[in-house]
């Protein structure tokens, strides 16, 4: 189930599924921890001796966002029951505060007292294990906590401050459904405390005539001091100057620099949308997250909630191309403090730096030493730095971040490359399943070492300037050897070194376009172009979603054996990668126009609220895997702005040859 909603200051992040459930809570980091492990925290409302969660059926839900904004517009309607409510939900940018506020319609005339329930299944730092939950009447308020994680819960019919009434009990254990049950009569037990694997319910009691208004929140922190002090600043500023200020910051962050003439608005809207999305899967200290949906679990027992070097480095570079640079030097401090002494990446990292799980193997089939990295996620660092420096030219960033990062990677990809053929060495692809040296690795690699090449050279280190540049030819030349298939007439997957025998992969894949993406080849060489149209007429879903698979007979999310007309489910970033190819080779605007159709067929395809998942189902385009994915967020803002360069550049060249004929 996708999480339509997501918000978050870059400390805490909430995040909503299709029926408006909280599903993820995230604390002191994005991605890390997640003190809800997915399970549901419901909303209800009682009425006229009728309870019903808004998840029931019964419910009509419109799940979106205010424009421009991490305000979410929630419109849920009850027919039967006569109410209609309003929900906006952000995360403060200024406290770590999560806040809603409600306002109720009466369909059926006449005052009616409205009961609104808020029930909590925290499972503090990803366990059920050792929890507490209690009320505390000073505040009237419910804190549950474990150790440094504290989360304060409370409400507001906008006369009494604090709950109306509440309950604690035991969930998951001993066939306890959870407390959430003693909701259901309209009634709370006011059970006041509970330790192990607990949850609660609050209640606040409104009276609506025609309209009427509640909030609840939740504070986090780091002890019982710390969310009592969020709370008394929640009843001190007012829920509605907290909104009012999450409005005003987010409209003006994600604004800023805009010539809203240069785009159509439906590209504009979702450009705007994938910016604010991104942003909330980003944490404060430079970890990028590649996802933080909790429902993935069900599939292989982990998550998404990790930084991967090379999504990081590509969502950096869009974040570049949109004028966020103060968010992609955190990033790459991030990665100048993680990176290993002998210079490469590891699989992917925690939030808080630590190395995260894997499951690349230390070991061949005989037991001998080999790195379990992706060389890519290394190389990319060094080319998202380079292209960050090209528009920044922050030279004093740079030299803080030159022994400690530049110096060990580039020396690394100088030297991690097999003798026999001048390639790079193997390791695993992108996708993260296949060991072996990859085309769209090399290129990486590649624009690595120039990168490198530029920096060192910057800072006087001749002798490595040399090595690097030279080291990236040999690679240039070594990869036109083995990697481009002349009988094919384009550019392979990849190779496998065997034994000193060199194995090509013929799979098509759209991974190769890192030819282009990563400036090895230019869009309109002969060779980029065969490969690409290749790869379009091969990987294109042929139903009536269409987008671009990822490769030939992929079997990750599965869903037709037809590979013939479905080679694989589409793929937002993909199809994106397929559209910034035909940007980038376009020499008129009228050639641009096919490229605004694949931005076009991501705006249909994103949920109502805006949010892309990682894949979609080839046959009624539903959302596949994670959602939101941060990558596909990244490349359609970096797809966008490419489109707009584009398109001054060709302007731009359209006047100076109208006024060349003039004269």
């Amino acid at each position: 189930m996708p999480r339509d909603l997501p918000v978050s200051n870059g400390n805490l992040l909430i995040a909503f599924d299709e029926r408006y459930n909280l599903r993820e809570l995230y604390y002191p980091y994005v991605g890390q921890y997640n003190h809800t492990m997915g399970y549901p925290c419901r909303f209800g409302v009682w009425c006229d001796g009728r309870m019903s969660w808004v998840a029931d059926e019964g419910w009509e839900r419109s799940l979106k966002y205010e424009e421009d904004t991490l305000v979410t517009e929630v419109v849920l309607v009850h027919r039967e029951m006569g109410l209609r409510l309003i929900c906006h939900d952000c995360v403060d940018c200024s406290s770590d505060t999560y806040l809603r506020r409600i306002e109720l319609e009466n369909l059926h005339g006449g005052e009616r007292d409205v009961r609104l329930f808020w029930h909590h299944d925290l499972n503090i730092a990803g366990s059920r294990e050792g929890d507490t939950a209690y009320y505390d009447p000073s505040r009237r308020a419910l804190i549950h906590y474990k150790g440094q994680h504290w989360f304060l819960i409370s409400g507001t019919n906008g006369r009494e401050w604090g709950l109306s009434s509440y309950a604690v009990g035991i969930i998951g254990h001993h066939q306890a459904e959870g407390t959430w049950r003693d909701a259901e009569d309209g009634s709370l037990s006011r059970n006041p405390i509970s330790q192990g694997s607990v949850d609660s319910v609050g209640r606040v009691m409104v009276r609506v005539k025609q309209k009427a208004t509640a909030y609840m929140w939740i504070c986090a922190g780091r002890n019982q001091s710390e969310v009592s002090r969020l709370d008394h600043d929640i009843r001190q500023t007012g829920p509605e100057t907290i909104l009012r200020r999450v409005r005003t910051y987010w409209k003006f962050w994600v604004t800023k620099g805009d010539n809203p003439d240069e785009l159509d608005q439906d590209i504009l809207k979702q450009y705007h949308r994938s910016l604010l999305v991104l942003r909330t899967q980003i944490d404060n200290r430079g970890a990028i997250l590649a996802a933080n949906d909790s429902d993935v679990m069900q599939y292989n027992r982990d998550s998404y909630s990790y930084l991967w070097p090379r999504d990081g480095a590509l969502v950096a570079h869009a974040l570049d191309l949109a004028g966020y640079h103060e968010i992609t030097r955190r990033f790459f401090t991030f990665c100048a403090n993680v990176v290993d002494p002998a210079g490469y990446f590891w699989h992917k990292y925690n939030p808080d730096g630590s190395v995260g799980s894997s499951w690349h193997p230390w070991a061949d089939a005989n037991g001998h030493l080999q790195l379990p990295i992706q060389e890519d996620e290394t190389a990319l660092i060094l080319y998202a730095l380079g292209r960050h420096f090209d528009q920044q030219s922050d030279i004093d960033y740079l030299r803080g971040v030159y022994t400690s990062l530049i110096e060990p990677v580039g020396d690394f990809l100088a030297s991690f490359r097999d003798a026999g053929t001048g390639l790079p060495d193997m390791c695993w692809d992108l996708w993260e399943e296949r060991r072996g040296v990859h085309t769209f690795t090399v290129a990486g690699v590649w624009a690595g070492l120039m990168a490198a090449s530029k920096f060192a050279d910057i800072f006087g280190d001749s002798d490595r300037a040399r090595r690097y540049f030279r080291v990236a030819e040999e690679v240039r030349q070594a990869a036109d050897t083995y990697l481009y298939s002349p009988e094919e007439g384009r550019y392979l997957r990849g190779v496998r070194l065997e034994e000193g025998q060199v194995v090509r992969d013929y799979v098509t894949d759209v991974s190769v376009a890192g030819l282009f993406l990563f400036g090895y080849l230019g869009p309109r060489d002969a060779r980029m172009r065969a490969t690409m149209d290749h790869m379009e007429k091969t990987l294109w879903v042929k139903t009536h979603v269409g987008g671009m698979a990822r490769y030939e007979r992929d079997t990750f999310y599965q869903v037709s054996q037809d590979t013939e007309n479905v080679p694989g489910n589409p793929w937002f970033l993909c199809t994106l990668w397929l559209a910034q190819w035909r940007i980038e080779a376009a020499e008129t605007l009228q050639e641009l126009e096919k490229a605004v159709e694949l931005i076009r067929w991501c705006i249909r395809h994103a949920l109502a609220s805006g949010v892309m998942a990682e894949q979609i189902h080839p046959y009624n385009g539903s959302p596949i895997s994670v959602s939101p994915l941060t990558w596909s967020h990244a490349t359609f803002v970096a797809t966008v702005c490419l489109l707009r360069d584009k398109r001054r550049a060709l302007l731009n060249n359209g006047e100076d040859d109208d006024m060349a004929e003039a004269a």
